[in-house]
């Protein structure tokens, strides 16, 4: 579930309650903070000078369903951000054993094993590489998206925000999150350097018809599933071509529900959209139990 405020209580407010204010610098950096009109979030202007930012650029770039280096946790990323190891995400692949053997609880076998894991996320996919990079308002379903569309890094980079816009599902402010971020010099410099140090993308794979029977089809997710997790079942989904959505509407074309299903399968009952447990999902995709 995800909580909503929907009314402030001012009887149950003690008296003598201060007013909370947003701070006017970051309390990390001190770069300013700002508020976008028609946004609730206040940001620091900080970025790439921000060491609290850049810890959580790392810890993203990091993840499973970015890079996925499997050993560098977050008290990990800390450490090398202090210590000032690692000021940009491409200096981890400047990394050395002896380097991490200088950090808190890190004995040489570990330290071997993460440079291990460092080296293998070079080789990747450009989905993958494009939701790494956070931009703003880009998840996993629009990055696969663009990768296909573009089928390169350099075709983004050089797309214009028409073309961005044109494309399904990115409306006006996406295509103008993306076009900024991949228009801004330091960011095209920080994906230069990336390449140069070796990161690489296998080519984006052009699946056939038959595998594409789910075009056009947007599924949403809830509950728990039997035999695979949700983000398995969006994988599969994605491969034959559909669009997965966080919310269901009335362009939904399926629920897909799982055990203990709440509020969007009341929502999909309400709209008319066809539920599908896992077993008719995985048939209306063609794959048998006995494949999974």
């Amino acid at each position: 579930m995800i909580p909503k405020i929907v009314k402030v209580m001012l009887a149950r407010r003690p008296e003598g309650a201060s007013q909370i204010k947003l701070p006017e610098v970051c309390p990390v950096c001190g770069s300013a903070v700002v508020t976008v009109e028609g946004e609730v979030v206040a940001r620091c202007t900080g970025t790439l000078i921000c060491p609290a930012q850049l810890k959580e650029s790392i810890k993203h770039y990091a993840s499973r369903k970015a890079m996925d280096i499997d050993g560098l946790g977050d008290k990990l990323i800390d450490q090398l951000v202090e210590k000032e190891f690692v000021r940009n995400i491409a200096d981890l692949y400047r990394l050395r054993a002896n380097d991490l053997a200088l950090l808190e609880r890190m004995a040489e076998k570990s330290a071997k094993k993460l440079i291990q894991a460092i080296e293998n996320s070079k080789k990747t996919n450009l989905a993958k590489f494009i939701f790494a990079l956070g931009v703003r308002e880009v998840g996993e379903t629009t990055a696969a998206l663009l990768a296909k569309s573009f089928q390169s890094i350099e075709n983004i980079v050089s797309a214009d925000k028409e073309v961005l816009e044109a494309l399904p599902d990115v409306g006006p402010i996406m295509a103008k999150n993306i076009f900024s971020f991949f228009s801004a010099e330091e960011n095209q410099n920080k994906i230069n350097e990336l390449v140069k140090l070796g990161v690489s993308f296998t080519p984006v794979e052009t699946k056939s018809t038959q595998t594409h029977n789910l075009d056009g089809q947007r599924f949403v997710l809830t509950g728990t599933l039997p035999n695979m997790s949700r983000d398995e079942m969006k994988k599969l989904l994605l491969e034959r071509g559909a669009k997965v959505s966080a919310s269901v509407s009335k362009n939904t074309t399926y629920l897909i529900a799982g055990e203990s299903a709440g509020s969007k399968l009341l929502k999909a009952q309400e709209l008319g959209v066809q539920t599908l447990n896992e077993e008719q999902a995985l048939v209306l995709m063609h794959i048998s139990s006995q494949e999974m």
